[in-house]
């Protein structure tokens, strides 16, 4: 057996694989990687913006895990945004999307119709209209006299009791990438697994938990850790629906973190908030996947 030489990087293959990747690869050196690194500076630095940066070492993580109340406002509100939003998306999606997999008519009109949120669900006129549906004299308090006599008055983003669970419904609204991606998923299930359980008297809800919910493990986990990040950087609904109010029940941590580059001018802190931020999405999708070992099936390996 002949083995061919090893080619070196300058090679004229190598070379004209690097200038085709060129303008790609000056995007990201220049409007990706040295940001990254110069965020990293800022974040061990006091800095306006309007002055030259200077070196504080590890001050502003100290103020900001012992010092800043407002800060542990943001993460809290964070995490009860994503552990309660993501979970209730990717159900919602779930559901509809089982719904979809039958013999519907205008089934292509349903999946546009549902997916169509999701277009225009991160966009500020949404943001505005879900604003607007929740105030004082809005269509859900319309919607609740109507059909249940019951007449409400208050403006439900701004109740510090309801004002987080209304962005969640927004976030839930939102589910139509999961819902295909859940449909794709539902496509690969061979229909012979099926057959072969209703021959054996299988019901609706075993054939789910045992044929559909296995095969769906490794799309479950795709949305579960795309929601997860995208859950832990929401920003817009909390900025335009909400303000981050009231009593910053709504202050999400990205939100906080603009507020404090931005508003205040303290990029440093700012910056120091952002590698928390990605230190904590990074150890939460670890953690995801060491544990799909144990729950996530591929057909590929035998589990």
């Amino acid at each position: 057996m002949k083995v061919l030489p090893k080619k070196r990087w300058w090679s004229s293959d190598n070379i004209s694989g690097y200038v085709f990747i060129s303008p790609w690869l000056f995007g990201f050196l220049v409007f990706s990687l040295l940001p990254i690194l110069a965020s990293l500076y800022l974040a061990f630095t006091k800095y306006d913006i309007l002055s030259e940066p200077e070196w504080v070492g590890f001050d502003n993580f100290t103020e900001m895990f012992t010092a800043d109340p407002r800060y542990w406002k943001s993460v809290q509100a964070t995490l009860i945004f994503v552990f309660v939003a993501v979970p209730l998306r990717l159900c919602f999606a779930l559901v509809i999307a089982m719904l979809l997999n039958t013999k519907l008519k205008l089934l292509g009109f349903f999946r546009a119709a549902y997916y169509l949120p999701t277009l225009i669900g991160g966009s500020v006129a949404v943001a505005v209209m879900w604003r607007q549906l929740f105030g004082a004299a809005g269509a859900f308090n319309s919607f609740l006299t109507a059909v249940f006599g019951i007449v409400a008055k208050i403006s439900w983003i701004t109740q510090p009791s309801t004002a987080l669970l209304t962005l969640v419904l927004l976030s839930v609204w939102q589910f139509g990438s999961s819902m295909l991606i859940f449909l794709a998923g539902l496509k690969q299930v061979p229909a012979e697994l099926y057959e072969a359980a209703t021959v054996d008297g299988a019901g609706g809800w075993q054939k789910f938990k045992r044929i559909t919910l296995p095969l769906l493990t490794p799309v479950i986990f795709f949305n579960l850790v795309m929601g997860v990040i995208n859950g832990f950087k929401v920003f817009t609904e909390g900025m335009i629906v909400t303000g981050g109010g009231p009593l910053d029940t709504t202050l999400f941590y990205a939100l906080y973190l603009y507020e404090k580059s931005f508003r205040y001018y303290e990029m440093g802190y700012g910056s120091a908030m952002a590698w928390v931020l990605l230190l904590t999405i990074g150890f939460l999708t670890a953690i995801l996947f060491a544990s799909s070992k144990k729950w996530v099936y591929y057909e590929s390996k035998g589990d």
